[in-house]
């Protein structure tokens, strides 16, 4: 147990050590940031999918996988207490109608612990919800950089999850979430003279948000044998409108040549030194077919009101909100999950695609995001522990008018760590 513990902290340590901005793209400007966290390396390399629960990982996306059915293996008393650690490094290609750039960006992605107890489970964890992080410049009528726009920052999460097994195929769950962060976002603007020549007189606008407030998800799974072979799941999950509070504050620094000034503007004029973000409802339904650990397919829909979103502090920026939505479509097969001759047929291969409408909308474009994912869960020591390895190729957003086109390779890896931790005494 200590041995697997310094091991999943090794690997953080060697995440965090190696990470940067969690994201390098445009998009991350607007709103409290890019959606940072989906899923787990295993949910991710099946397109995002959500709907399947074994006994072996921890699925974040529905607090109602958190309990099940006790194990065989265990004489039926428990099941494993379940410890994860993800990262994953991006490389993204950034495409204008005029010109081309490259970013990168390594990052820690989640860390979390389930533990079961009888007909309950309950985890908790911390991961990345959202993250800003890009270098955006204007042009004025003659061609010249007049503003430049640069900011970082995002926005956390600890969860809290419980689930409660009520039969042998029906559990459900509730997950408390404390979102916690900050967004800094700055601009310049650079004058210029009537020959066209740039001034010493320049000013800066930085600007600040602490966040932070709870929110809660609620989910439903169902599992049943519809025969021999062919096993059933489906979840429903649901987040409830909620608001974070957001305490803002704002410096100009100006500085002409010879004087520098740093002004801070007075945001309780206008109300805007505490204000409130909507975290809009969100739900998602998935379904599908199985052989326990053999093969599993599945299709889940996620669907949320991004429209009710607005952030009084900075406003849309020239871009509106319209209803997200996301498609996953995903499975994985286990050539032979018991072989002890062949280690690779022991090995999980996994593969998605995912179809998502983000619910920004700039200059009239829909931003939308495509993925395609595949993946390798490798045995680790005992049957339960296991390495995942995930690639997704993907792309997100137009080169219409006058936006960026984003074409990126994302890297995962996870340890998923399995141990027994409570056994039933066999001799007094």
């Amino acid at each position: 147990m200590i041995k697997k513990l310094v091991l999943v902290f090794i690997a953080l340590f060697a995440i965090q050590s190696y990470g940067q901005d969690g994201t390098a793209s445009p998009y991350s400007f607007y709103g409290i940031g890019s959606l940072k966290f989906k899923g787990s390396v295993e949910n991710r390399s099946m397109g995002g999918l959500g709907v399947y629960k074994d006994s072996i990982h921890i699925n974040f996306l529905n607090p109602a996988t958190f309990t099940g059915n006790n194990l065989t293996t265990f004489n039926n008393e428990s099941r494993p207490v379940k410890f994860t650690v993800g990262g994953s490094f991006t490389s993204t290609s950034l495409k204008t109608e005029s010109s081309e750039d490259k970013a990168q960006s390594t990052t820690f992605n989640y860390l979390a612990l389930s533990i079961p107890v009888g007909k309950f489970g309950f985890g908790f964890g911390l991961l990345p919800y959202t993250s800003v992080g890009y270098e955006l410049e204007t042009l004025d009528s003659e061609g010249r950089v007049d503003f430049r726009y640069f900011g970082d920052g995002g926005v956390n999460k600890a969860f809290f999850s419980l689930g409660y097994q009520i039969s042998n195929s029906l559990s459900i769950g509730v997950e408390m979430d404390y979102d916690f962060g900050n967004i800094r976002n700055n601009t310049i603007n650079i004058l210029f003279n009537d020959s066209g020549e740039p001034l010493d007189y320049y000013s800066v606008e930085n600007s600040r948000s602490d966040i932070s407030g709870l929110n809660f998800n609620l989910g439903l799974h169902y599992q049943k044998m519809i025969n021999s072979k062919l096993e059933f799941q489906g979840s429903v999950t649901y987040t409830p409108e909620a608001e974070l509070t957001s305490k803002n504050q704002r410096t100009i620094f100006t500085d002409n040549g010879t004087n520098e000034s740093n002004i801070e503007v007075d945001l309780e004029a206008s109300n805007l030194a505490e204000t409130k973000l909507t975290l809009p409802t969100k739900y998602s339904v998935g379904a599908g077919l199985g052989e326990p650990r053999k093969w599993f397919a599945g299709v889940e829909y996620t669907s949320q009101n991004t429209s009710e979103f607005f952030n009084p502090f900075y406003g849309n920026v020239g871009a509106t909100f319209e209803d997200a939505s996301k498609l996953s479509v995903g499975g994985f097969y286990i050539p032979e999950y018991n072989s002890f001759s062949k280690y690779w047929k022991r090995a999980t291969y996994r593969a998605g695609l995912r179809f998502e409408n983000t619910g920004l909308n700039i200059n009239n474009q829909s931003i939308k995001e495509f993925g395609m994912s595949f993946g390798v869960g490798l045995p680790v020591g005992n049957v339960f522990s296991n390495a995942n390895l995930g690639l997704e190729l993907g792309q997100r957003g137009t080169t219409n008018a006058n936006l960026v086109k984003e074409n990126f390779i994302s890297f995962q890896i996870s340890l998923s760590l399995n141990d027994r931790w409570f056994q039933k005494r066999k001799y007094d």
